[in-house]
C-alpha cells in the first residue's frame, strides 16, 4: 500500500487494520465472560481503551478526565479516579469470585465436612475474599480510608437502628450454621409450612414444599420459633393414623390384620415394629390407633397415610370387617302431626 498510495493513506489504512484486529481479539476474549451484562461492559471499555491507545489520544483523554472533578479537603475526586477505581475493583472482585467458586467446589466435594459447615465456610470465604478485593482496590487508587472512619461510624449507627431485622437474620443464620440444627436436605415443619430445605442463605432459608412452592423463611423465625426437624439426627419418622371398626368384629383379629396390612405397603419399614392399639369405645365403633415407621420423609407424609388407609379398606372388605358410620332413627308418634 505504501508503493501505490500516498503516505497519509497508508498510515490511515494501517491504523484501521490495527483497530479492526484489536476489536476482533477483544470480541473473542470477552466471550469467555458468561454474564451478558458484564460482557458488554468489559467489551465496550476495552474497545474504548484500545482505540485511544492506538490513535495516540490516551494522554488527551486522561487529562480531560482528570480535569473533570471536584475537591473535598485534601482529597480530589475526578472522573479518571472513578474509572480507575471501577476497573481495579472490578478486576479484583472478578478474581475473588473465581477463587471463591474454585474453593467452594472443592469444599462441597469434601464429604468429611457436614453440609451446614460447608455453607458456613463458603459464606466466610465469600465475605473474606470480596472484602479483601474491595479494600485492595481502594488502596490501589490511593484513597485514605482513615478519613472515612468517623463518617462510616455514624452511618453504621444509623443503619443499626434501621436494619435491626436484617442484622438479626444475619446473626441468626450464623448461629444456625454453627449449632448444626438444620442443613440442606432436612425435612422441617414451621407452623403450617412443611417441606425440605433447599438452601441456606445469609438472611433466610429456602424451604420447598411438596406442591412446588418455595418459602423464604427468615433466619430469626427459626431461632425464636419452634421448628420440627424430621431428619435432624436420623431419617426415621413414625406416623399415626386412627380408624374404627364395628363392635361385632373381633378386636384381636382387627389388630393383627391392620399390622400385617400396613407392613405390606411400600415405604413402610418392616425393621421397626408396627403397632395397633385400642384407644376407646365410641357410640358406634371401637377406635384404634395404628403406628408405623418410614425412613424417607422427603417422599411425603400424606401420600403414605393415604396408601395405608386404602390398604386397610381393601383388607377389611376382603375379611368381612366393617367400618361403621353414625346412623339415626326417627320415630313418629301417632298423635303427632307432621307439618305440611
Amino acid at each position: 500500500m505504501k508503493e501505490v498510495t500516498w503516505p497519509s493513506h497508508s498510515y490511515f489504512l494501517a491504523k484501521i487494520a490495527t483497530l479492526a484486529l484489536a476489536w476482533l481479539l477483544i470480541v473473542f476474549v470477552t466471550r469467555l465472560i458468561k454474564s451478558p451484562f458484564f460482557r458488554k461492559i468489559v467489551r465496550y471499555g476495552a474497545w474504548t481503551y484500545v482505540t485511544l491507545q492506538i490513535l495516540g489520544l490516551q494522554d488527551v483523554a486522561t487529562s480531560w478526565l482528570d480535569s473533570a472533578g471536584f475537591s473535598m479537603g485534601d482529597f480530589r475526586i475526578s472522573a479518571l479516579l472513578i474509572i480507575q477505581a471501577i476497573v481495579i475493583i472490578g478486576v479484583l472482585v472478578a478474581l475473588a469470585r473465581f477463587v471463591t467458586m474454585t474453593t467452594t467446589s472443592r469444599i462441597k466435594a469434601n464429604e468429611d465436612i457436614s453440609p451446614s459447615m460447608q455453607v458456613l465456610i463458603v459464606k466466610a470465604l465469600q465475605i473474606g475474599f470480596y472484602g479483601a478485593a474491595f479494600y485492595m482496590g481502594v488502596k490501589a487508587i490511593f484513597i485514605d480510608l482513615t478519613g472515612l472512619a468517623v463518617l462510616s461510624g455514624a452511618i453504621g449507627v444509623g443503619l443499626g437502628f434501621g436494619l435491626q431485622k436484617v442484622v438479626s437474620n444475619l446473626v441468626s443464620g450464623v448461629i444456625i450454621l454453627l449449632d448444626k440444627s438444620i442443613k440442606p436436605g432436612d425435612v422441617i415443619s414451621l407452623g403450617s409450612t412443611f417441606g425440605w430445605i433447599n438452601s441456606l442463605g445469609a438472611r433466610y432459608v429456602s424451604v420447598v414444599t411438596r406442591d412446588g412452592k418455595e418459602y423464604l423463611i427468615p433466619n430469626e423465625d427459626r431461632i425464636t420459633g419452634q421448628v420440627v426437624n424430621w431428619s435432624h439426627s436420623n431419617d426415621f419418622v413414625r406416623l399415626d393414623i386412627n380408624f374404627g371398626t364395628a363392635y361385632g368384629d373381633n378386636p384381636h383379629e382387627v389388630r393383627k390384620l391392620a399390622i400385617a396390612t400396613t407392613q405390606s405397603v411400600d415405604r413402610v419399614l418392616t425393621t421397626r415394629p408396627t403397632v395397633c392399639h385400642i384407644v376407646g369405645f365410641d357410640d358406634s365403633s371401637v377406635n384404634y390407633i395404628l403406628r408405623f415407621w418410614i425412613s424417607d420423609p422427603t417422599g411425603g407424609l400424606t401420600n403414605i397415610r393415604g396408601n395405608v388407609f386404602l390398604a386397610l379398606w381393601d383388607s377389611f372388605a376382603a375379611n368381612g370387617i366393617s367400618i361403621p358410620f353414625p346412623q339415626r332413627e326417627i320415630k313418629v308418634h301417632k298423635n303427632d302431626q307432621l307439618p305440611d
